[in-house]
């Protein structure tokens, strides 16, 4: 397929021999990668049939391990970890003399080191924070009646639409909105009147106590299971936390247990840790929480964050990238990184046919979204992130005549060939404190003032409204093979998106989603929203997003006119700001639907 990849040949043949060596070893080690991959059945805290309990921890560096708690009035000495081999350390507790567990369901607990050094075990399923506290605390959850899921996994669909979402500003309201509000408003819009009905196939969360309980989280998605949406989790797998009292950092003491030591082990822009892909146990404990989320909480795949980070041994700091294909090979390339995503990608894909794997990388590195069996990384789908950036410095930099029609083509077709994208005109990212959503970029100030449908329309709001609705229809159609949204941002969200912080003295303020403007009939608000709606009903109907790449037949710079075809489906743009066609010409097959879209 890619012809000028052949003088990396080598490099691809030892990735995938890495790759198959440590399937090799999983097999001897560990009889598979199956149960490798269960370990979240034997770590941390568990319940036996007879109510006794284990604990287990890797800790290599530590001399002694103490589990201290409400169950035993936090006591510093009295139930000591053994140790085994390897660095692992278990602990058995016996029932009450009424057979009940010793630890008590969201009791609270640490593992001790020393005199002095208290942590959370790296296993532990459920953490929580009370408001005065800037730690978190690790609570055991083993609820009497744990949530069952009722519905089945719907299947991979064949277009992919995400609505990306946080749950935590899923709310008019100036609070921390939770899983239940989700479940019972957020998903209630999808299943009763929303651009999402019929349309809308998944869901990308990240997951936190504060939104509240695991059973909750279980719930959320098995209701959307019901609506046939699948829902996504965006994991962070390129970095942790320097935290040490409620983090991963210096768990057994040292600098190193889960991350490379030194200065390899610390991002230079971050100030995070950079976890050691080439350690047994980190392998273990990464690709184990990959099958814990899949497994507990039925989630149907992964967008996995920040991944340039991990492909590099420069991290992507101080690097642009060219698309020279040298950049992608040789010693700058973290092979231990690419080969622990190879084993993640093959896994889940092994293990869950319609498992979804997405690739947030800016770096382009080529074969990231081709099979493992081809020497590729394994994922389905890589973000395609320079489109939203090109949309924001368009219109931060050019007059609308001096929009550049090619330029705008380019960026929205300039992906390889066989390697899936998805496409958005605007993500969270877009909208953090600094910048701005799309729609205030268009508009601004007189969104406060002007989006009534009871005052005449002045020509910011009418150019704003149908820039917002061309922008996303053209990067819908030619952007990629997937499309993505950030709640709120379908009927053209204002301000922008911060959270509370002592700079902006805790306010919730611009921490929310007003989903209460598009019920209000006078608004225009409501306007952009049955466009988005219609938009992704159309999509549904014809499937453009799983048809090959669009033939463009005119970029017109004079004109100001793009028009291409996919799917069977002519699209049609005319971004000039002053001038109508009639009888315009565009070259087209035989095909039955013409769909216009005109400013």
């Amino acid at each position: 397929m890619d012809p000028h990849l052949k003088p990396y040949e080598k490099d691809f043949k030892r990735r995938y021999r890495l790759f198959q060596k440590q399937l090799s070893l999983l097999e001897e080690a560990e009889a598979g990668f199956d149960q490798f991959t269960r370990s979240y059945r034997s770590f941390g805290a568990h319940r036996q049939p007879d109510n006794s309990l284990v604990f287990k921890e890797w800790a290599p560096a530590a001399e002694a391990l103490f589990l201290t708690g409400d169950f035993n009035g936090w006591d510093k000495f009295s139930h000591p970890y053994k140790k085994k081999e390897f660095g692992k350390w278990e602990l058995h507790i016996p029932p009450k003399e009424d057979k009940s567990p010793a630890v008590a369901h969201n009791s609270k607990l640490k593992v001790r080191k020393g005199e002095r050094l208290y942590r959370i075990s790296p296993w532990a399923t459920y953490v929580t924070k009370v408001n005065t506290s800037v730690v978190y605390d690790w609570v055991f959850w083993d609820p009497p009646q744990p949530y069952m899921h009722k519905h089945p996994r719907p299947r991979k669909p064949r277009s992919l639409r995400i609505y990306e979402s946080h749950v935590g500003i899923a709310s008019p309201e100036g609070k921390i909105a939770s899983y239940s509000n989700f479940t019972h408003n957020v998903l209630h819009i999808c299943l009763v009147s929303s651009p999402f009905k019929c349309s809308l196939m998944s869901f990308l969360l990240f997951s936190t106590s504060r939104y509240g309980t695991p059973d909750e989280l279980k719930e959320l998605i098995d209701v959307a299971h019901s609506m046939g949406i699948i829902v996504l989790l965006d994991v962070v797998h390129s970095h942790a936390s320097k935290n040490t009292e409620d983090g991963l950092n210096q768990f057994d003491g040292s600098d190193s247990c889960f991350f490379h030591g030194g200065q390899r082990g610390e991002h230079p822009l971050w100030d995070s840790r950079l976890f050691n892909y080439s350690s047994w146990e980190v392998l273990r404990f990464l690709l184990s929480n990959l099958r814990w989320w899949m497994e507990e909480y039925r989630f149907d795949g992964f967008r996995f964050d920040g991944i340039t980070s991990m492909l590099y041994h420069h991290h992507g700091v101080g690097t642009g990238f060219s698309g020279d294909y040298s950049e992608y090979f040789g010693l700058q390339v973290d092979e231990d990184s690419l080969v622990y995503l190879m084993l993640a990608n093959h896994i889940l894909h092994t293990v869950y046919e319609d498992c979804i794997t997405i690739a947030e990388d800016v770096s382009g590195m080529p074969t990231l979204c081709r099979p493992v069996q081809e020497g590729g990384c394994g994922f389905d789908y890589r973000l395609a992130m320079a489109i939203p950036d090109k949309w924001i410095q368009i219109l931060k930099e050019f007059k609308d005549e001096d929009w550049d029609m090619g330029n705008i083509v380019h960026t929205l077709t300039n992906r390889r060939y066989g390697e899936n994208c998805i496409a958005y005109a605007e993500s969270h990212d877009q909208a953090l404190v600094g910048d701005k959503s799309l729609a205030f970029w268009l508009m601004d100030k007189e969104m406060y003032t002007n989006m009534s449908t009871l005052i005449p329309m002045n020509p910011i709001i009418d150019r704003g409204i149908q820039l917002h609705k061309m922008i996303r229809l053209l990067t819908h159609g030619l952007g990629g093979e997937g499309y993505l949204n950030f709640m709120g941002n379908e009927f053209g969200h204002p301000e922008w998106l911060d959270f509370p912080r002592v700079g902006n003295n805790e306010s919730y303020h611009y921490a929310r989603r007003q989903f209460n403007l598009v019920d209000m009939d006078h608004l225009r608000y409501c306007q952009l929203y049955a466009f988005d709606r219609d938009m992704n009903r159309t999509e549904d109907k014809y499937g453009w997003l799983a048809a090959p790449p669009a033939f463009v037949s005119t970029k017109h710079e004079g004109d100001k006119v793009i028009a291409f075809e996919r799917a069977n489906v002519i699209f049609i743009f005319n971004f000039h700001p002053t001038n109508s066609y009639s009888s315009y010409r565009v070259g087209v097959g035989i095909y039955t639907d013409l769909f216009q879209f005109l400013l």
